[in-house]
């Protein structure tokens, strides 16, 4: 599934990349907040007699070929909480021109000019929370602005990765996506879960890596606005999504046997994001903090 982009892109878009960055670090300050309020109310259940769980905040770089400046972002990693083993909350703006094989890659997607001038601007969010308790599902979400001299879109989404599955969970996570993106049009919803269905799938193993949610990428429907507007309820929608269930979960008892099955599905995550995530590889091929790029893998994962 592709979105088309706009043809005769000129304009540079100076305050539309100035707004879009500041979304996406308001949106990263409510998530670690609310994350930490999660860790400090654990007060019941497994581990609610340790120490409340706080991010540690680094500053990110992006390493050009040339030594000049290419942005960076803000790191925020969580280890080893209360209700959180490993979270990581990452925002980032970063510029440059893209090496060959970023502008091949963004030419097969349909992108116009790469070659002739492969400026380009990025900036986004990306989440990554895999959790203490077995009943806790792990989960995912970004939003990002992708700009060059030839087109601008959007991308992103969450979804949803328990190792042991609720399908009462599954329908909330899915309610509030599905209630978000109503505004933006009765079809667009099953569109981008029919996306995330396909993005997150691991053909090496024959099966999804979790239970779905929304996605979306090279969305460019020619209204700047509209599509931002779309970008922020995307955003919008995964604390009510998400937050509910880990405040159900993480009070319930678990056993070996449930911590077991956690550690062999976080190996299908660390397959996945490592093997086929466009982000990851982007990421990497661009120069970015290669800690920051690789903030999603899990801290603990086994194989069988």
């Amino acid at each position: 599934m592709t979105e088309d982009f706009t043809e005769d892109f000129t304009a540079d878009f100076t305050e539309e990349k100035a707004r879009a960055s500041a979304w996406f670090r308001h949106l990263r300050d409510e998530i670690v907040a609310a994350f930490e309020a999660l860790e400090q109310s654990h007060d019941t259940g497994p581990l609610a007699d340790a120490a409340p769980g706080r991010f540690e905040v680094s500053e990110t770089r992006r390493n050009s070929e040339d030594g000049s400046d290419a942005g960076g972002g803000l790191m925020s990693v969580m280890r080893d909480g209360r209700v959180f083993e490993k979270v990581g909350v990452n925002v980032s703006e970063v510029y440059g021109h893209l090496g060959q094989a970023a502008q091949k890659a963004m030419a097969a997607r349909g992108v116009p000019g790469m070659e002739s001038d492969p400026r380009f601007w990025a900036s986004g969010i990306s989440l990554v929370a895999h959790m203490q308790n077995p009943h806790c599902p792990a989960v995912h979400m970004n939003t990002r602005m992708f700009w060059t001299p030839h087109a601008w879109w959007f991308g992103g989404g969450s979804d949803l990765n328990p190792c042991i599955e609720y399908p009462g969970d599954t329908a909330h996570f899915h309610a509030q996506q599905e209630a978000h993106l109503a505004p933006h049009g009765a079809d667009l919803y099953p569109r981008l879960k029919a996306w995330a269905d396909e993005y997150f799938y691991i053909p090496h193993r024959g099966r999804a890596r979790g239970v779905g949610g929304i996605f979306m990428d090279d969305r460019n429907t020619g209204d700047w606005e509209a599509d931002f507007a779309l970008t922020q309820d995307i955003g919008r929608a995964f604390l009510p999504a998400f937050v509910p269930l880990i405040e159900r979960r993480r009070v319930q008892d678990f056993t070996d046997a449930d911590r077991d099955t956690q550690l062999i599905h976080r190996g299908l995550y660390a397959e996945y994001n490592l093997v086929y995530d466009r982000g990851t590889k982007f990421g990497l091929a661009t120069g970015h903090d290669a800690n920051a790029v690789l903030m999603s893998l899990p801290p603990l994962a086994k194989w069988v």
